[in-house]
């Protein structure tokens, strides 16, 4: 399947727009779980474990599950593939993997903290909150890096598929001139 032109455009758009704000999310998420975990004051740990609640509730999850389905149909729409490209395959596998923890250990622990501070328990220890947003923002910012480097050259797969096309998919009959410093995976 390849998408037309103005369909790629538009699903490049929506990708980078939500992970973008995936990135921005977790950079909450971060600010307010330092917050949660340095202050003094009960109150403000409080408000600020409600507001990470609210994001990791309402926002977090859409904006994962959408940055995961725009890149597999980005992948899957154009000539990078799925399996082609390693760079590509550890986009999908990282995204895959923040996702799932997200839904099964970032949003429990912001909910169960929230808990046991509304039932008198004492403020979250960095412990508590810190791990799931920096482990997140490392993976998201390694992403943004190869989505613009784009390293590590073509999986087997996209060398069988490369060698299965040769030439006949050069608009000019020709492989095309490598670029410097991009990889050209052989």
């Amino acid at each position: 399947m390849k998408l037309s032109r103005p369909a790629r455009r538009a699903s490049l758009v929506v990708h980078v727009a939500v992970s973008a704000s995936w990135l921005g999310l977790t950079l909450g998420l971060l600010a307010l779980a330092v917050t949660a975990t340095t202050t003094g004051s009960a109150v403000t740990a409080e408000a600020s474990v409600r507001a990470m609640r609210l994001f990791a509730d309402w926002l977090l999850l859409p904006c994962a599950l959408l940055t995961l389905l725009s890149g597999v149909l980005l992948s899957v729409g154009t000539p990078w593939g799925l399996a082609r490209h390693r760079w590509v395959l550890t986009k999908f596998w990282l995204t895959l993997a923040t996702t799932a923890a997200t839904a099964f250990a970032l949003r429990p622990g912001v909910n169960s903290a929230l808990a046991g501070m509304t039932a008198g328990g004492p403020p979250p220890g960095p412990g508590d909150l810190l791990p799931g947003p920096i482990v997140s923002l490392c993976a998201y910012v390694f992403m943004t890096a190869i989505s613009v480097l784009k390293p590590w050259g073509l999986t087997r797969r996209g060398r069988k598929h490369r060698a299965a096309v040769g030439t006949a998919g050069s608009p000019t009959g020709r492989r095309p001139t490598p670029v410097r410093g991009v990889p050209t995976g052989r």
